[in-house]
């Protein structure tokens, strides 16, 4: 017969021969509580490009869905829901979730008031689509800036959700 105890049982049998004899045995049947898996991630939000370990706990070994490894660097191509399975000394295995969110990059641009000035002449950099901007070369976002000669100014853009980007000018 088959059975699905939910706890630990134990079973008698009366056998009884070709000659009317009978007899018992016993077996117990030992059920295992399922572990408890969790799953979590370094950083439940990332920046598009930016990596999360994610980390399983609760069993003795895990194996991640999405080409994931426990404990292991990941870099998730958009929010994805990763699943791992936990497995037990006991062969019992249960399963949890975690949410890894990805935020898009900002799209920065980077423009001059004047993109020709002639020496000593000074034009204003504005970066765009971001937040906050800093500038190489000594510039300041919106402040006039006098180049010493022909130059290509780079903005990096930092957005809400501290995703960075860059543009040129």
């Amino acid at each position: 017969i088959t059975v699905n105890p939910l706890s630990t049982t134990s079973y008698t049998v009366t056998g009884t021969d070709g000659n009317g004899c009978v007899n018992t045995a016993t077996t117990a049947v030992t059920v295992n509580a399922l572990p408890t898996v969790t799953a979590s991630a370094s950083l439940s939000t990332v920046c598009a490009g930016s990596n999360t370990v994610l980390t399983g706990g609760g069993a003795t070994t895990y194996v991640w869905d999405n080409g994931a490894t426990n404990g292991v660097s990941t870099t998730p191509s958009g929010t994805t829901t990763y699943e791992v399975t936990g497995t037990d000394d006991n062969n019992c295995v249960n399963t949890a979730t975690t949410v890894v969110t990805v935020n898009a990059l900002p799209t920065v641009t980077a423009s001059a008031s004047v993109a020709a000035v002639c020496a000593g002449s000074n034009t204003v950099l504005t970066g765009g689509g971001a937040t906050t901007y800093v500038w190489d070369n000594g510039a300041t976002n919106g402040v006039s800036t006098t180049p010493s000669g022909t130059t290509t100014y780079e903005v990096t853009g930092t957005d809400d959700n501290n995703c960075v980007n860059t543009a040129t000018t």
